[in-house]
């Protein structure tokens, strides 16, 4: 009798358990549901089950690996926080593959004989937890709004540096969120390299759009299309999703490029494109190519991407990167000398973003630790993205770089002129040719139309005069030695 009771008592004790594991999943839930919306939970997180909790690690299962493999990659820090948060004991969320009740709570085995003895079982009651949530009257223009990407606030037309490079692409944008659908720019097509510009400017039309409340955006990259079209598939709601998509007045598809090779999902985002544009819908991509270039993408979703109005993104110019540098440094409130902003604008000339993050990186040193931004500083701490490669400074690259600098010709360094203008930069020409190359005196008075190298030797004993006398002098050398052996 005693062992009867015994047993009763652990598997009301193990119910009690799984009661208690439900009602905090039941709460998470609700908390994910209000973060994400009813769509994004209904298509990864609805889904999960509990499974067995093991000192401070609780398992939840999914029905397949894919879905596992999303949720983790996309929420399982958020469910780590939010297990913590209901229960401070557990620290740690495994995802696993399984069907729901697979390996039931603590303690396991009594469960499933509270199960056998004809007591119902709560391992699949989370998959229900949604039923707990309010009903939301206008369930469109949520589903619309879960449906796409959050727009980054500070990514607005305003914070956006126009320069040559991206001016007609800037104007472009400006027309589409001023007036959406007008002929000749609809779709707007956005292509340039990475880090260039074209996601601020997508941002830019939709926030500028939304501002007024009247018009529904919906951004995404190409690659969660392809995702929620995949998922859409598995649940069997893709009638759902095409409804979602074909209500939204603007589309925005970001990295286009992602859909290459993905045929299906290539069909699908042809019949939205044409749906959208028949009716009257704006429609925004980018890319890293123009349309034609595009090789792997359909003929016909090519030829109706470049229909509308398409607009290239150029490699920036130093003015330009000058000019992004100068506005975020005085957005920091961080005094960097622009000595350092120049050196940074010839360094980094290949992306913005890049570029941002290296001024970022050398504003959050100087606040950390309290030390003003210098030349030496900036080489330490961007040691890293300075390193570019390793190779020998040659001659010819020293005279490119001095002539850029004091914007003379490049012949100028070879040639009879003695003005100061132009005999100044080659004596600096002279002694970094001395400082950072194994090149003879011999050898480089030759490079320099054939001087003597006693000429080579008055221009460095010059160069390192003016340099102890001159500050501002020296630091421009400093700058110009800096940047050729970074």
């Amino acid at each position: 009798m005693s062992g009867e009771l015994s047993g009763y008592d652990a598997v009301a004790e193990a119910r009690s358990a799984r009661n208690v594991l439900d009602i905090h999943w039941s709460r998470i839930c609700t908390r994910l549901q209000a973060e994400v919306g009813e769509v994004e939970y209904r298509t990864w997180l609805k889904q999960i089950t509990i499974g067995p909790l093991d000192g401070d690690e609780i398992v939840l299962n999914l029905p397949t690996r894919f879905l596992r493999d999303w949720v983790r990659s996309q929420y399982g820090d958020r469910l780590t926080t939010l297990w913590n948060a209901e229960l401070p004991a557990i620290r740690r969320v495994e995802l696993q593959v399984g069907r729901a009740g697979d390996g039931a709570a603590a303690g396991g085995a009594a469960v499933d004989g509270a199960a056998a003895d004809g007591v119902s079982g709560r391992a699949s009651t989370p998959a229900s937890a949604p039923s707990i949530v309010p009903p939301v009257e206008d369930r469109s223009a949520e589903s619309r709004n879960d449906l796409a990407a959050p727009l980054d606030p500070r990514f607005t037309f305003d914070s956006f540096i126009v320069g040559k490079p991206n001016e007609f692409a800037y104007a472009c944008a400006r027309r589409v969120a001023e007036r959406p659908s007008s002929p000749g720019f609809n779709p707007l097509f956005l292509y340039g390299g990475v880090g260039l510009g074209k996601t601020h400017l997508m941002h830019a039309i939709g926030s500028e759009l939304m501002r007024g409340g009247a018009v529904s955006v919906a951004y995404m990259s190409a690659e969660k299309f392809m995702y929620r079209f995949i998922a859409a598939i598995r649940s069997q709601s893709t009638m759902e999703f095409k409804e979602q998509l074909r209500s939204v007045d603007v589309l925005m598809i970001d990295d286009l490029q992602f859909l290459i090779g993905k045929d299906n999902t290539q069909e699908e985002f042809f019949h939205t494109f044409n749906a959208l544009v028949d009716a009257g819908r704006q429609i925004v991509v980018s890319a890293d190519k123009s349309p034609s270039d595009l090789s792997g993408l359909e003929d016909r979703l090519r030829t109706r991407l470049g229909c509308g109005m398409v607009a290239d993104i150029h490699a920036t110019t130093f003015e330009l990167r000058i000019s992004i540098l100068e506005a975020k440094a005085a957005a920091s409130g961080v005094a960097v000398p622009a000595k350092v902003l120049e050196f940074l604008a010839h360094k980094i000339t290949s992306n913005v973003r890049e570029l941002e993050g290296a001024l970022n990186r050398l504003i959050a040193h100087a606040n950390l630790f309290g030390r003003s931004v210098t030349l030496e500083a900036t080489q330490d701490v961007l040691h890293d993205i300075l390193k570019a490669h390793d190779r020998r400074v040659t001659i010819e690259e020293i005279q490119r770089k001095v002539s850029e600098h004091w914007n003379i010709r490049l012949t100028d360094m070879s040639s009879a002129r003695r003005a100061r203008a132009v005999a100044r930069p080659r004596q600096v020409a002279m002694y970094l040719a001395k400082q950072l190359t194994s090149r003879s005196l011999p050898e480089i008075g030759r490079k320099f139309g054939n001087r003597d190298h006693t000429t080579v030797m008055h221009a460095v004993a010059r160069v390192t005069e003016l340099m102890e006398r001159d500050t501002a002098f020296a630091e421009d050398v400093e700058l110009l030695r800096r940047m050729l052996e970074s």
